[in-house]
């Protein structure tokens, strides 16, 4: 008969020792034989969807890049990027800009990972780095001068990103909103700092870059209206019972010192009182 798992210790049993911190669990991996099976079958999949994209059929080829992520290990960050780029460009072709964007992001968090972005955090003091992080120093420092990360080059790591990028972008500016077209600015703002952009791409880079910032503010100035009435219906509703409105309230601004006044106005009196 197989033993049950260890038991935790009863509470108040005297001088037992602290229980230790398992270890965070490692990712298990496939023998060289077995993943070379699965990334094949993984390719083949692949390969269908691709023809279904190419005919159009985007619904369809989104089913296909599923099944190839399916069969493809999850920890090979770059083929996982891959195809849910392929799946990005799926949605932007139905325009579902809310999957686009979903799948895009999930693209480039799993070449941050392959690729992590250079850390802005201080490096500690020479005498306060322990081996463990001067273990990740030097890894970080091989990382960067190595023209591949995980079998792949880091061309094709940018390749990946930009085209990630480009679709999470558009799929963003076509959303619109304020918060959405943000995230497209700043989609576009890391694209434009790309080398070997295609020259296609850089001039919708461009082009976005010259025609967000009045978007933004149209889309800004929208919300904060929306907010405002909103707030505003909501106070009519809290005044009502005492036979007042909002409109009873108006704010106005001093040119001279640049402060507002709160000027409440009914049945002809009114009472003005600086903020």
């Amino acid at each position: 008969m197989t033993s049950s798992p260890q038991q935790p210790a009863p509470k108040g049993t005297q001088g037992a020792a602290p229980a230790e911190e398992e270890p965070p669990a490692q990712t298990s991996r496939f023998t060289p034989e077995e993943e070379a099976a699965l990334v094949s079958e993984s390719n083949d999949q692949k390969g269908k969807a691709n023809k279904l994209f190419g005919t159009s059929h985007y619904s369809e080829a989104i089913q296909e890049y599923d099944k190839a992520l399916s069969s493809c290990p999850n920890y090979l960050e770059y083929e996982i990027a891959v195809l849910k780029s392929n799946i990005a460009a799926c949605h932007l072709r139905l325009d579902d800009w809310k999957a686009a964007i979903a799948a895009a992001t999930q693209s480039l968090e799993a070449l941050d990972r392959l690729d992590p972005p250079k850390s802005t955090e201080e490096v500690p003091d020479l005498e306060e780095v322990d081996d463990e992080t001067e273990a990740r120093i030097e890894e970080a420092q091989a990382r960067s001068t190595s023209p591949e990360i995980g079998g792949r080059s880091k061309e094709d790591i940018r390749r990946i990103r930009a085209k990630a990028l480009m679709r999470r972008g558009k799929a963003r500016m076509e959303q619109g909103g304020w918060a959405a077209l943000q995230g497209a600015e700043e989609d576009y703002k890391a694209l434009s700092q790309m080398p070997d952009l295609p020259a296609a791409d850089k001039k919708i880079v461009q082009r976005a870059l010259v025609g967000l910032p009045p978007r933004l503010e149209e889309a800004k100035s929208k919300e904060m209206a929306d907010m405002m009435g909103k707030l505003k219906q909501l106070g009519n509703g809290i005044l009502k019972p005492f036979g007042l409105s909002t409109d009873n309230f108006n704010m106005v601004k001093d040119g001279a010192t640049g402060g507002y006044s709160m000027n409440f106005s009914q049945g002809g009196g009114s009472a003005s009182g600086k903020s």
